[in-house]
């Protein structure tokens, strides 16, 4: 087989670049190791960034995303009882918009199928080969069966665990790392939100967030040990820790019910330099992660696939390799910056275990500068909606 670009992981960003690529008569394969009903099944955050919205749009898979989402101009912050709001809209003149990942990686699909788009599913033994060369190809085995796609490009979209990143040599690759001590225990429940816009709560118990997929369908996450297991905690032991987390108003109007799901996710940050190798571009989590703080995870992501769709629009269209050529520094120079606001909302909001009295008022009149203080709100704000491509 052969295609202009193959692209690696069948998520979000994948799926996104490949239709993106459609839209101006690039031609790719997408390769996912999973079916697509596994990866629909996968649940994710739901905050997306203008940036992603306007990519949705341009790849003509915005429709539904336009008619069921939730805007959000603004957020709330409690500590405490305490509470005060950061608003979006009048200090950036924009907002975000919440609409699920996996509704927008359905969006996607529903987008590359209308299309005639390339997806092979249940794809084992991914090899790339000769990145470094002018003439890259992918390996692969479906059923047993071997295959090969020869291409010009190849777009590693599969994830922290796929084999895009390590396929570049460790004496080009560097890597770097921040473990927190701690999880987000995450369940979904098919209950009305406990408020039109989400809270993110920091109490002596340890941090909360109160967010919602759509009018019935909401999301909740609370600070829990490494060691917890989601089996570990019934549905009312989760409902009454919440409720200890949030403010007293909040926790009287919260509607609780059985939780359709329910699991506990490590945070990390992550980064690994450079997301280039040849014809080889990292994506996503591929090439870095950040604590779901923030909410950057695939808005990260959106903003790679920005920088290396625009690249190759412009290589296939005026053989001009400038966009390619300047991907990783472009794509790395936004997302060290998405790093440290992910990084700062996190050590804003969590208890950690190595806090002394000292540490906790500093973490506390961090929070009342926050609120007292419209620059600084103003530069919470202008990183949430996300910064500039």
């Amino acid at each position: 087989m052969r295609t202009q670009v193959c692209i690696i992981g069948g998520g979000p960003s994948g799926l996104l670049l490949s239709q993106l690529l459609h839209t101006k008569g690039i031609d790719s394969v997408v390769l996912e190791r999973k079916t697509k009903d596994y990866v629909l099944g996968r649940i994710r955050a739901g905050i997306l960034e203008t940036g992603m919205v306007d990519l949705m749009r341009e790849a003509g898979a915005g429709e539904r995303m336009d008619r069921e989402c939730f805007v959000h101009d603004g957020t709330i912050i409690s500590y405490g009882d305490e509470q005060f709001g950061i608003n979006f809209k009048e200090l950036t003149g924009r907002h975000v918009v919440v609409y699920g990942q996996t509704e927008v990686t359905r969006d996607l699909y529903e987008a590359r199928e209308k299309a005639d788009g390339k997806i092979v599913f249940n794809v084992e033994n991914v090899q790339i080969n000769d990145a470094d060369s002018d003439a890259p190809y992918v390996t692969y085995e479906v059923d047993g069966v071997a295959a090969r796609i020869d291409c010009d490009f190849v777009a590693g979209c599969d994830g922290f665990h796929g084999v895009s990143r390590q396929t570049i040599p460790l004496t080009v690759r560097r890597e770097y790392e921040k473990l927190y001590p701690f999880g987000w225990l995450g369940v979904l429940s098919e209950t009305p939100p406990v408020h039109e816009e989400l809270i993110y709560a920091s109490s002596e118990r340890g941090f909360a967030l109160c967010s919602m997929r759509n009018e019935n369908l909401s999301r909740y996450y609370i600070q829990c040990s490494l060691s917890d297991n989601p089996d570990d905690w019934t549905d009312d032991a989760f409902w009454e820790e919440l409720k200890r987390r949030i403010p007293t108003e909040a926790a009287e109007n919260l509607i609780t019910g059985p939780t359709i799901e329910k699991s506990i996710a490590p945070l990390r940050s992550f980064v690994t330099e450079p997301m280039r190798w040849g014809r080889l571009f990292l994506c996503g989590d591929a090439a870095h992660i950040v604590p779901p703080t923030g909410a950057k995870g695939l808005n990260t992501a959106a903003s790679d696939i920005h920088y290396l769709y625009n690249g190759l629009v412009q290589f296939y269209q005026s053989g001009d390799s400038a966009g390619i050529d300047s991907y990783s520094e472009k794509a790395l120079a936004r997302i060290w910056k998405a790093e440290r606001f992910s990084w700062w909302m996190t050590t804003l909001l969590h208890r950690f275990p190595d806090q002394n009295a000292f540490d906790l008022k500093i973490q506390l009149a961090d929070i009342e500068f926050l609120r007292s203080n419209r620059d600084a709100q103003s530069v919470m704000a202008q990183n949430y909606i996300g910064l500039p491509y």
